[in-house]
């Protein structure tokens, strides 16, 4: 949950979670959809699916027990070299260090390192400073306290430098270059697309959706089915294209629902949500896993991205 997280934004997650999967058993013989339902808030669903395989790995290749090599760590689902170092340096008091954007900041002050943080020749000298430092004896803590260090004291604006236990050996602290250190170059622009949705409903006045497929982004979440609009098009048109590639139909649209606003981390989007009454076809799932017909009060029972729950949320305040 940290991988993207901050702790006081995943601690409630983390606490349902736990409640609802109290072993790596547990986890691992739950349905994606239980899992998915109980991290849904917490975005880059990417992580959930990973937890979910990685809990299946442990209890089939590591007899239950999570590995304590970084050759074995390093196989299951989602762990990468961060998340590697942080698990077992705190878990099981193995010599890896943890550099994470709090680490970076604190290690390129200490250090006066002007570089751009984002090429991985810094990456690579910032690793093995951290290396370097790192306490052998007791290297769960010390890559906690650093961590913790940039986290409330070396902070990107205004650091508490007063209260840092390595001011004095600081040389950013030294020549007060906290406006350019550390350096990271401007991210490229995210693209903006605009996405139009169809909220199909029928005679008993159940909504359609669509499971997305399970390898794509957002997989094995519930949406309205609708996608990106082409050059050229008006966003009504994108929505009767859409549903008839998605599901085989044509419909007629109506009145919007509403227009939303969403980030995620490589683009950003305007979703328009209108509903639509189907002329001709029976609804097939073309490109999703599966397609249902809901009541807008079970809605809640399934989960869904941040900006469709936007949708189930107006929805529910319509009916």
């Amino acid at each position: 949950m940290l991988q993207q997280t901050r702790v006081d934004q995943a601690e409630p997650y983390y606490h349902r979670f736990i409640e609802k999967f109290p072993t790596v058993e547990d986890l691992a013989n739950a349905e994606i959809h239980d899992v998915l339902m109980v991290w849904e808030g917490l975005g880059y669903y990417s992580r959930a699916r990973n937890l979910h395989g990685a809990s299946k790995m442990i209890v089939h290749n590591f007899n239950g027990e999570i590995p304590q090599t970084w050759e074995e760590i390093t196989q299951l689902k989602g762990i990468g070299p961060y998340t590697a170092s942080a698990v077992l340096s705190i878990a099981f008091d193995k010599p890896y260090a943890v550099v994470d954007g709090n680490v970076i900041r604190v290690l390129t002050r200490y250090f006066s390192i002007e570089e751009d943080v984002r090429r991985n020749k810094v990456k690579n000298e910032i690793q093995k400073e951290a290396n370097e430092l790192l306490s052998k004896e007791h290297p769960g803590d010390f890559n906690q306290a650093l961590m913790e260090l940039g986290a409330i004291i070396c902070t990107p604006h205004n650091p508490d430098c007063s209260n840092c236990p390595l001011q004095s050996d600081c040389m950013t602290y030294r020549s007060a270059a906290f406006d350019r250190i550390p350096y990271k170059s401007p991210a490229k622009k995210r693209p903006h697309h605009h996405i139009g949705v169809g909220i199909i409903r029928n005679e008993r006045n159940e909504v359609l959706i669509a499971l997305r497929p399970e390898k794509a982004m957002l997989g094995n979440l519930w949406e309205f089915p609708g996608g990106k609009k082409e050059k050229g098009e008006k966003i009504e048109q994108t929505v009767r294209r859409e549903l008839k590639e998605e599901l085989d139909v044509e419909v007629k649209v109506g009145p919007k629902l509403m227009d939303l606003k969403h980030a995620y981390s490589h683009f950003k989007i305007t979703l328009h949500a209108f509903f639509c009454t189907m002329i001709s076809g029976e609804p097939k799932p073309k490109t999703s896993q599966e397609i249902r017909w809901v009541s807008i009060r079970e809605l809640d029972q399934y989960p869904f991205p941040k900006a469709n729950r936007s949708l189930v949320n107006k929805l529910s305040e319509l009916d």
